[in-house]
């Protein structure tokens, strides 16, 4: 029994001291685990010569210490370990994201996280993932369970905890008084650098989307356009069947028909299409955009809102009219809820569904089965079809097209973009691009097929943007204020069949005119609504695209 006693308090005195643990593991994560912070910093022009150097030595002393800072606060027996391992795992996770595509890690970027479905998630695994997963979370993590730490009483464990925090608090201090007016101006001129300090920025972003229900009710859902009122242009007109198609990831500059210069629009090119060029964006993601695209507040106002409101869909209903949502991507981001819906994800067809996942043209099949389905009496006041594409959804972007349909070669086959050439990437994309145009043309078709019955229209916007290796960046979600335009600039097409036009009384000329107009997804909810006559207190005619379009305004 003494033996064993004394064996233990030698193995005991043998171990580290917390405190060591917990800075070594401080300097790892702001070294390794934030590479791709330092090869921003380093591409700074700001950061050159020794004055360079001293402030790159300094932001790393600052990050060692706030992470160092953070620690001391966890740093308890049985806490320690695990949280040190959170750490590296996290880090190891963003580093590789960051690294690879080129992204950064907001509160953006982590409602995508939440809501990325199985099929999507699995789309950006790959080898290199692993490796990187390996080398810089699970190597060093198995490092840190081998070592021995010393347990310490609770008084001594209080007092070295206490000494770490406050020693931390002033190499912070210190490290920011002496390169202040350079961390200044480079933190002003270079947003972007805060959403890179790794793992931190993903604890901040995750605090502040678990604030958002503290900030806003998300249990209450205000009523809108109760009050809608549809009434056709003249008595005698036939019912409009509107088609919406909201795109996913396509860039305006990449269309045939908005001056590209690759054939990507052979069908569109053939149609009368009214494509407007200087629309921007909600937001870069799909989870930000599609919500406040169906909304009648603006961006401004939808991101600081207090309150949830019903969506343009709803007021689509509350008119009276039929209402349908085919969805063929991770679901609509709560506007179609209350409308009757059609999923794709469940479907069986032998040329158009594969593993789990469809092509856009899946969203036609026995179209018109379904809207029969639809309430009579509201399909005799008239019927919009909403259609959710996967289009250009990357990193797969191989995926997304039929065979026959990858016109532009070598292409990436790869969901790891940063394996291929920026060539083999733009051919993907443009790939995805001009199946779009096939879907939107058969979608055209279908449409002149209903024109025997219906005044049909088509309304093509796409929720963001992509970038395709430009500046070493990937995919997107960057947050606004620093994403390229790329990210932000969206397509925006309208097809008019001939009764609609004649119906409605909008003047082709006067929309073209309007190509190079400055718009955003703030114009979208109202023009949907002007679009089809539709009535209500929360109609903007200012908003309106087609307001001043029509013949006597």
């Amino acid at each position: 029994m003494t033996l064993q006693r004394s064996n233990s308090s030698a193995s005991e005195h043998r171990g580290w001291h917390p405190t060591w643990v917990a800075l070594l593991s401080s300097l790892w994560l702001a070294s390794a685990g934030n590479m791709a912070l330092w090869s921003q910093i380093q591409q700074l022009p700001e950061v050159t010569g020794l004055r360079g150097f001293a402030f790159a030595f300094g932001f790393g002393v600052m990050l060692t210490a706030a992470i160092m800072a953070i620690l001391s606060l966890l740093n308890w027996r049985w806490l320690l370990k695990p949280v040190i391992a959170v750490f590296f795992l996290s880090a190891a996770s963003g580093a590789y994201f960051m690294m690879s595509y080129g992204i950064v890690i907001d509160s953006t970027m982590i409602t995508n996280v939440l809501q990325t479905d199985t099929k999507e998630a699995l789309d950006l695994m790959n080898w290199r993932m692993l490796i990187s997963l390996g080398l810089l979370g699970i190597l060093p993590c198995w490092a840190l369970w081998k070592i021995p730490v010393k347990p310490l009483r609770l008084g001594q464990q209080m007092l070295a905890n206490t000494a770490t925090a406050v020693i931390s608090l002033m190499a912070i201090v210190g490290a920011l008084l002496a390169i202040f007016q350079d961390y200044s101006s480079i933190m002003r001129n270079h947003t972007q650098l805060r959403y890179l300090v790794n793992p931190l920025n993903s604890y901040y972003a995750i605090g502040m989307v678990a604030a958002k229900p503290f900030q806003r009710d998300q249990k209450t859902l205000l009523p809108l356009g109760r009050d809608a009122q549809f009434a056709p242009f003249n008595a005698n007109d036939k019912p409009p069947l509107l088609l919406l198609v909201l795109g996913e990831t396509a860039r305006m500059g990449n269309f045939g028909i908005n001056g590209y210069d690759r054939p990507t629009t052979p069908a569109l090119s053939k149609e009368n299409i009214i494509s407007l060029k200087g629309v921007m964006s909600c937001g870069t993601s799909t989870a930000t955009s599609v919500p406040c695209m169906f909304s009648h507040m603006g961006k401004e106002a939808f991101e600081s809102r207090k309150n949830n409101y019903e969506s343009l869909i709803d007021v689509l209903n509350h008119a009276g009219l039929a209402v349908l949502w085919i969805d063929n991507q991770s679901g609509c981001k709560g506007v179609c809820e209350r409308v009757p819906q059609a999923l794709t994800k469940s479907l069986k067809h032998p040329t158009l569904c594969k593993n789990g996942e469809c092509f856009d043209e899946i969203m036609l099949d026995q179209i018109d089965e379904r809207i029969q389905a639809l309430p009579a009496e509201r399909r005799a006041k008239g019927v919009v079809v909403v259609m959710h594409q996967m289009g250009s959804h990357g990193p797969a972007y191989y995926k997304r097209v039929p065979d026959n349909f990858k016109k532009f070669q070598p292409e990436c086959k790869s969901n790891a973009l940063q394996e291929c050439s920026r060539d083999q990437v733009v051919n993907s994309f443009d790939n995805t691009i001009l199946y779009t145009d096939h879907f939107l043309g058969q979608a055209i078709q279908w449409l002149k097929k209903s024109e025997s019955t219906s005044a049909t229209a088509m309304l093509y916007v796409s929720d963001h943007g992509e970038s395709l290796g430009e500046n070493n960046l990937y995919l997107h979600g960057l947050p606004y204020r620093v994403a390229p335009d790329v990210q932000k600039r969206v397509p925006w097409m309208t097809w008019l069949s001939p009764t609609f036009e004649k119906q409605s009384g909008l003047l082709r000329s006067c929309l073209t005119n309007k190509i190079q107009t400055p718009l955003t997804h703030d114009n979208y909810f109202h023009s949907v609504l002007g679009l089809v006559n539709i009535s209500s207190e929360v109609y903007q005619s200012k908003l309106d695209v087609h307001a001043d379009c029509r013949q006597g305004s």
